[in-house]
């Protein structure tokens, strides 16, 4: 069975995240994907980092949103690579490319350059917060849409609400959502069964080791988000990986 692979963050694993050193190592891996994550700088820029801050990331400190984007390109990202824009990760790979709004506000900045660019076949747009995935929904007719989350609640009783509220799945359908992004090591069968349900697709994060593969394929999820290039060969049929019990 094949396993679709995205490299989360580019190849995070081996190369400075979110950086298009990172990206293009993971196109080169042969990665069928890239996941990356989006915030807004001071003046309103597509910045790709994970973190609201960039003190973990790079060699200067504060909130990504306090810095405009001459400021952020002034950092080091990692082996001397400088903070990019969305735009540019288009141009520095051609695979298509999982955006992650970390921040509601840069749902609409997303928006305005899909619709410029026409990238509703080649981006699909995740995010953990329901909102940013209804607004993408709403703002770009026909995006693909996913929503993310990490605890996977799933319905607990005949009303379809578990004590905190909607299931996953029903956030997901709520939010115009057709995929969920599921932490891995939380997945149950009975969530699968659930999320299937609702007819929609499952992608598994983060696998990075044949065993984490293994049950990805034994779940049937229909893609898994890896830090580690070597899953790129280890998610076909006919690795050394796949006919292995």
């Amino acid at each position: 069975m094949n396993v679709p692979t995205i490299g989360h963050r580019g190849v995070m694993g081996v190369e400075p995240e979110n950086t298009l050193r990172s990206f293009v190592a993971a196109e080169r891996a042969g990665l069928d994907a890239v996941e990356l994550d989006l915030h807004l700088s001071k003046d309103g820029a597509l910045v790709v980092m994970h973190d609201a801050d960039v003190d973990r990331t790079t060699d200067g400190s504060g909130p990504v949103a306090d810095h405009t984007l001459a400021e952020l390109r002034a950092l080091d990202a990692g082996l001397g690579e400088r903070v990019p824009v969305f735009e540019e990760v288009l141009a520095a790979v051609s695979l298509p490319l999982q955006a992650e709004i970390k921040d509601v506000q840069a749902a609409r900045a997303l928006a305005e350059v899909m619709r410029e660019r026409d990238l509703v076949e080649r981006v699909e747009v995740s995010s953990f917060h329901d909102e940013a995935v209804a607004e993408i929904a709403r703002l770009v007719p026909g995006a693909r849409t996913a929503l993310i989350d990490s605890l996977h609640p799933v319905r607990a009783d005949p009303g379809g609400r578990t004590p905190h509220g909607p299931g996953i799945a029903e956030r997901a359908v709520a939010a115009g959502a057709a995929t969920v992004c599921l932490k891995l090591r939380r997945l149950t069968l009975e969530i699968v069964e659930e999320v299937r349900g609702h007819d929609l697709r499952i992608i598994g994060w983060v696998v990075n080791t044949p065993d984490q593969l293994r049950l990805a394929r034994a779940f049937g999820l229909d893609g898994v988000t890896t830090d580690r290039p070597e899953i790129a060969d280890a998610g076909r049929p006919g690795s050394g990986d796949a006919g292995r019990p």
